[in-house]
């Protein structure tokens, strides 16, 4: 099939949707299908205020001729920017049916940086946007729970999974002080300074970067930062690390928690949606209200048992899940009824 995927998050961006979006298209070319990404990329852009890491597009108007040319058999938004928008207006105009994500607890997210915003409006925006998908894909029954619980409808679930030839246990010197690993975008919403300011034992290491950055390593000299990191290069953090702390309170699934596992790493981190979905408490990680004590404790749990679990997961399994969940533009599903049994993630 010819399958149209449009993201306002693409390259250079480094986050769990461009990360889930890349190897989707992997896995999906790998299956025979021919797929498209319409990313800003494509278009002209100017970066997002305050954020500018983040490019928005403006020439929107060139969003149909694209679609057109390629003459997809299914589209999926996958954000609810700029992109996403134009593609949603032309398909609307059109009566043709499409797939979208919820990739974020964007309320949350919007409200935390603007206080002044209250959540309601923020699910009014997501309610605004999804209400013609045909089927609104999300990570986890919670996150299907929840967004049901705010008048969200169509709710589909679709799992990711991890790649586990470069997320691996590796034979690595064993640092001799624990050392407590973040690794994210750094920015108001993912809660950071919860993390930096415990007082634990050993070294505190932050990978990534973003508008606090700079903020954040003059607050907390203590800590080292390293910026993105990505492949093997990322692997071999997380297999260095004794523990990764989560520290994010509206982060909708976390695919840094999955990395992490896969190379034997035990995650701690508040009892919230996302780790309460991704972990098994006091085995792969630790959740606590207090998170230096979820911090301490993660540093007794088996690494094996953290990678023998991760290793269960499977873009391929999560490729085949989205393939189901997806119309056609005729308004049939992508799959026959005999081929929608999805492999256990």
């Amino acid at each position: 099939m010819r399958i149209l995927i449009v993201s306002d998050a693409w390259l250079p961006q480094v986050n769990g949707v461009v990360t889930s979006l890349q190897h989707l298209v992997a896995e999906l070319e790998a299956l025979g299908h021919q797929v498209l990404l319409l990313s800003p990329q494509a278009f002209r852009c100017r970066p997002c205020p305050s954020y500018p890491e983040i490019p928005l597009a403006w020439d929107l108007w060139r969003m149909g001729p694209m679609i057109e040319a390629f003459q997809p058999d299914c589209v999926h938004l996958a954000t609810e920017g700029p992109l996403g928008w134009a593609a949603r207006r032309w398909l609307v105009r059109r009566g043709l049916v499409f797939s979208s994500a919820i990739h974020t607890r964007f309320p949350e997210y919007v409200h935390g940086r603007w206080p002044w915003i209250p959540l309601a409006w923020g699910y009014a925006y997501l309610r605004l946007f999804h209400w013609p998908s045909r089927a609104v894909l999300v990570t986890t029954e919670r996150m299907r729970e929840t967004f049901a619980s705010r008048g969200l409808v169509w709710l589909n679930l679709w799992r990711k999974g991890v790649d586990t030839k470069v997320f691996r246990p590796l034979a690595l010197p064993r640092p001799e002080q624990p050392v407590f690993l973040c690794v994210g975008r750094l920015a108001p919403e993912k809660n950071l300074e919860a993390f930096l300011k415990l007082e634990l034992p050993g070294e505190k290491w932050v990978v990534g970067d973003g508008p606090l950055r700079g903020e954040l390593e003059a607050c907390y000299p203590e800590a080292r930062f390293f910026g993105y990191r990505q492949g093997e290069d990322l692997a071999r953090f997380y297999a260095s690390a004794s523990v990764l702390v989560f520290p994010s309170l509206t982060d909708t699934y976390g695919l840094v928690m999955l990395e992490a596992l896969a190379c034997g790493t035990p995650v701690a981190a508040f009892p919230v949606t996302g780790p309460l979905d991704v972990l098994e408490p006091g085995v792969t990680g630790c959740l606590d209200e207090d998170l230096q004590r979820a911090c301490l404790a993660a540093l007794e749990l088996d690494r094996e048992g953290c990678a023998e679990r991760a290793g269960r997961l499977s873009w391929r399994a999560s490729a085949l899940e989205f393939l189901a969940r997806q119309p056609l533009l005729d308004g049939e599903p992508c799959l026959e009824p005999s081929m929608r049994a999805i492999p256990e993630l």
